[in-house]
């Protein structure tokens, strides 16, 4: 990347001086820091100039495409937040691209022991070209499909061996033709991120397969994007160029190196500050995860911004989704004024941006649903469930039109903003949420207490699969109904890969560590009857998408005869059924028929 004035990272720089390769990184109590510039597994080490925090290295000539990282000179104190050892080798925080899949070993966590072996170089990267500007394929009001791009890919008979499992694999004809079938609006990537496995999964044989677990921000992770950016960006215009949007799931909340007992993989043998620590000094632990990014630090906001910037602009996406979102604008309460909402929408490339949020983590009121920005979209699991429980038969006919009308209470009357959805990657699939009433996660290795216990689900009188037509059909019915339901909604909808077609995950209901056919994606057993109702659903709907981006102010709630009726008088009639009737179209619901119909104009279809 030619540029006069670098920032952080490594920069190949053309100016008076000739062609020089600049090094930049952010230590602030660091004593000294040491380039490490590899040829093979030879390292010559290059010490570098401390400038205020940042510390400096210049090399002469284009090193583009030379692998590099560091090692810093301190102390080495954990319970000072010091983890200073020059035995560590540490990835670049502002690393595009690596050469390497990160892979946990215990020896990353002991002082002492040389990690050259177990740790992924750094890339220097080449002059990338941009992406020019163009507004988002995707808009509100559509279908967001949501993939893990290995689990989407890994088993589909028409791909290549050598393109399955990765991102490249998303441009090929048989994938783009699916999703065209079903008239998706975007799809949302589960983490590609360069991610390590959690210490804990490696002893019982398994792997963090949905990788939100990342170390560095940018780096694509080799085994899901070999290309590196090219691939991305390829696969983003082929994408494109049918309509199809690219959203980006992002995990700025933690890293991969985890809590005190994790390993030293780059922030944390760099700058332990990045991370948030109460007044003690202890990690704080708002994710769950061992650690929490402190987005009041100026420099963990300037990075993330980064980031985003990195992918609009040299990869062309459409927008982020962002796990656990409230860390973002945690300072450490929630601050719906946080200061990175104002930086992401002051940057010109991001401001046109579809920014998605997860409005939950799990620190102190960290639940904050309908409290994001105006022009943010945000998961809506208050839909979830109460969908749920209405086809379960326990909800009430009054929550489910509130939910169908956009769920105004949590987000007031103004363009929708809520992302409806029945399942996601989180939890069970939607054909084993009619198929399970308990969660099945043995293969887990955490004795089935791993995911969640109460998912407001039901088994239509058999645990699991049952060979039973009557069972088959009633759970088909269940399924059909709510998808019906989903794309009778005001908002954007979200399907989960598989969805469509009746995927199953065997009652696993936190495949995070199942890179296995709990995992993947089973393209032989699709149960076509359904898919042809979503494609119709779907194709229906992308038709006047902009109808459901609005709150349906005119709409008019209509009993069996077409009169009119309010939510109060459907509540105390205990009502299981409900229509909805407008200029525009109609649906009617009858949860004792397991029917949702839609139509138009002049009446029910």
């Amino acid at each position: 990347m030619m540029q006069n004035n670098p920032g952080l990272g490594a920069h190949v720089v053309c100016g008076g001086e000739g062609v020089q390769t600049h090094f930049a990184l952010r230590s602030p109590r660091a004593q000294g820091v040491d380039l490490c510039l590899f040829a093979g597994e030879t390292e010559q080490r290059v010490p570098m100039h401390r400038r205020g925090d940042v510390w400096h290295a210049v090399v002469e000539g284009d090193l583009a495409r030379a692998r590099y990282a560091y090692r810093a000179h301190g102390e080495w104190a954990p319970d000072k937040g010091l983890w200073f050892d020059a035995a560590k080798l540490l990835v670049d925080p502002y690393a595009i691209e690596i050469d390497r899949r990160f892979v946990y070993d215990p020896r990353l966590s002991l002082y002492g022991a040389d990690t050259a072996a177990l740790v992924p170089r750094a890339i220097v990267p080449g002059e990338l070209s941009l992406v020019p500007h163009a507004p988002p394929r995707f808009q509100r009001g559509g279908l967001i499909y949501e993939l893990n791009v290995r689990g989407f890919t890994h088993s589909h008979p028409a791909l290549p061996d050598a393109l399955r499992g990765t991102v490249g694999a998303l441009a090929h004809p048989a994938i783009i033709a699916h999703l065209k079938k079903l008239s998706v609006s975007a799809v949302e990537l589960m983490p590609i991120i360069a991610w390590c496995d959690e210490r804990h999964l490696p002893p019982l044989g398994l792997r963090n397969f949905w990788g939100y677990n990342p170390v560095t921000m940018m780096a694509l992770d080799p085994g899901l994007c070999p290309g590196g950016l090219a691939e991305l960006r390829y696969t983003v215009a082929a994408l494109h160029a049918e309509g199809i949007g690219v959203i980006l799931d992002l995990v700025f909340n933690h890293t991969g190196e985890t809590d005190v007992l994790g390993p030293v993989l780059s922030l944390r043998g760099l700058d332990n500050g990045a991370y948030a620590h109460d007044g003690e000094g202890r990690l704080i632990n708002d994710t769950g995860c061992g650690n929490t990014l402190d987005f009041a630090n100026p420099h963990v906001r300037a990075l993330a911004v980064a980031t985003l910037r990195h992918f609009v602009d040299h990869a062309g996406v459409d927008g982020f989704r962002f796990d656990l979102g409230p860390v973002m604008a945690r300072g450490p309460g929630f601050d719906p004024q946080a200061p990175i909402f104002a930086e992401i929408a002051a940057a010109p490339s991001l401001a046109d941006r579809v920014m998605i949020a997860e409005p939950w983590d799990i620190g102190p009121g960290g639940y904050q649903l309908g409290r994001f920005p105006d022009n943010w979209l945000e998961w809506n699991d208050v839909y979830r469930d109460d969908v749920r429980r209405f086809w379960k038969g326990e909800g009430s006919i009054g929550a489910l039109a509130t939910r169908l009308a956009g769920s105004s209470d949590i987000f007031g009357e103004q363009a929708c903003r809520s992302v409806n959805f029945l399942a996601a990657h989180d939890g069970f699939t939607l054909a084993d949420l009619v198929s399970y009433e308990e969660r099945h996660n043995w293969a887990n290795g955490e004795q089935n207490r791993d995911g969640h216990g109460e998912n407001h689900s039901w088994n239509n009188g058999v645990e699991g699969p049952s060979n039973d037509p009557q069972v088959a059909a009633r759970r088909r019915a269940d399924v059909k109904a709510m998808i019906g339901t989903l794309f009778a909604s005001t908002g954007t909808i979200m399907l989960t890969a598989g969805d469509e077609f009746g995927r199953t995950q065997m009652g696993n209901n936190n495949a995070y560590c199942q890179d296995s056919p709990i995992g993947w994606v089973d393209w032989t057993r699709r149960d076509m009857e359904l898919e042809a109702y979503v494609a119709r659903l779907s194709a229906w709907r992308a038709q006047r998408a902009m109808r459901f981006e609005q709150f349906p102010v005119r709409g008019l709630w209509l009993n069996g005869e077409g009169h009119v009726m309010s939510v109060e008088d459907w509540e105390r009639a205990g009502a299981g059924q409900l229509g909805y009737g407008s200029g525009c179209y109609r649906f009617s619901i009858d949860r004792d028929a397991r029917r949702v119909a839609l139509g138009d104009d002049g009446g029910f279809a």
